[in-house]
């Protein structure tokens, strides 16, 4: 179990409302990219791992392992596809890392996917609903945007968090997406754009929304050893973790902290043995505006109740002290939910890799994301470094 895991490559589809594509074109095309990227042959690849929340209920098709393995031409290797919610891909890619830990595999392409445009809007809203508690939530009109209004408006009330903090998110993650050919969204977004787009449910306006996305991304995961062979640089998954919390958000003591962020941050910080001072990039789950400033607090970037401020300051910008979401975030590199996890892999390995070009934070060594699943029943977390 002390074997290092490492990133050889990876790939990714352009993110955005993809008529012109099925999901069988983008998922082959974000791990086609990724095998080329890692330089690796069909035939080095032991398994594939692939994150999906519901391609069944968006285009009819399940049954993704087998798929994907003969998508690619992989012969009788296995094909696992893994589902948690909005955390399928941080799943998938934590399915990996734990099978090359334990010397099952030394070779795995990682695929995350999802074609949400292929239903109309009300059949993908409900599509979303059902990774809530179904019973409790979903069937009484409980959708995402009015479980997180709910969230936000304590913020408010306990932190003093402003409908200005909360849409200055989306403006610092519109400015980063510019600079990122695959996101769904270049181009920056006023203030004052922001701050008069309609309610989804009050305080949850239209643009503090991630949107209705296609896309897929994919890695090669491995052993340090192959790595070695691969390139002189390798970029390693130093730690990976995964906590739970309750389905329902009613259940929670305090609706404005997400336990299962806070738990598995620790864990993983204490298993890579670095503290959150070690970070230097982050790449956050901003499903919501009042999502990033939650977790940015959750993970202990700064104390509670100081997330809004947080962004006001211009903390989280990609020159400052603890930039978040250089890529866009969910928020305008776009929010296809099986990738999402993937594709925060894929920025972190670029920006450690040093070629993240306009995006780039500056000497970037370690990176951590953190993709949650529902209203953070499921976080997965993630820390990278050389």
């Amino acid at each position: 179990m002390n074997k290092r895991v490492a990133i050889a490559g990876v790939g990714m589809s352009k993110f955005g409302e993809l008529w012109d594509k099925n999901l069988r074109d983008i998922t082959l095309q974000a791990g086609l990219g990724a095998i080329i990227d890692a330089g690796v042959a069909g035939a080095d690849i032991d398994a594939v791992t692939i994150g999906n929340m519901s391609a069944g209920r968006f285009t009819g098709q399940e049954h993704l392992g087998a798929l994907a393995v003969d998508m690619g031409g992989l012969g009788d290797i296995p094909g696992y596809s893994v589902e948690a919610a909005c955390a399928s891909g941080a799943a998938a890619i934590r399915h990996a890392y734990m099978a090359i830990k334990s010397g099952e595999h030394d070779v795995i392409l990682v695929l995350g996917c999802e074609k949400m445009s292929d239903v109309n809007q009300t059949e993908a809203m409900k599509t979303i609903s059902v990774a809530s508690d179904w019973e409790w939530e979903g069937m009484l009109g409980a959708t995402f945007p009015a479980l997180y209004a709910f969230m936000a408006r304590k913020h408010m009330l306990d932190y003093g968090t402003t409908d200005e903090q909360l849409s200055l998110v989306a403006v610092k993650n519109h400015k980063n997406a510019v600079d990122n050919p695959y996101a769904q969204f270049r181009r920056e977004l006023p203030l004052e754009v922001v701050m008069n787009s309609g309610y989804l449910a009050d305080p949850i306006r239209l643009l503090h929304s991630s949107p209705i996305t296609d896309g897929a991304a994919g890695v090669i995961m491995c052993t340090e050893e192959k790595a070695k062979e691969i390139t002189d640089t390798p970029v390693y998954v130093e730690s990976s973790a995964q906590a739970s919390d309750t389905l329902s958000l009613h259940d929670r003591e305090d609706i404005t902290t997400m336990s299962a962020v806070v738990g598995s941050t620790e864990t993983a910080l204490d298993r890579a043995g670095l503290s959150i001072e070690d970070i230097d990039v982050f790449e956050l789950h901003d499903s919501f505006t009042i999502s990033e400033i939650m977790l940015t607090e959750d993970v202990g970037i700064v104390d509670k109740g100081k997330g809004g401020e947080a962004v006001e300051q211009g903390l989280t910008e990609i020159d400052a002290e603890y930039p978040v979401n250089p890529s866009g975030g969910l928020k305008a590199r776009g929010h296809p939910v099986g990738a999402t996890g993937v594709a925060q892999i894929v920025e972190l390995y670029h920006q450690i890799m040093g070629d993240a070009g306009k995006r780039q934070v500056a000497d970037a060594e370690h990176g951590l994301a953190v993709n949650i699943g529902g209203t953070g029943a499921t976080s997965i977390v993630h820390i990278m470094g050389r």
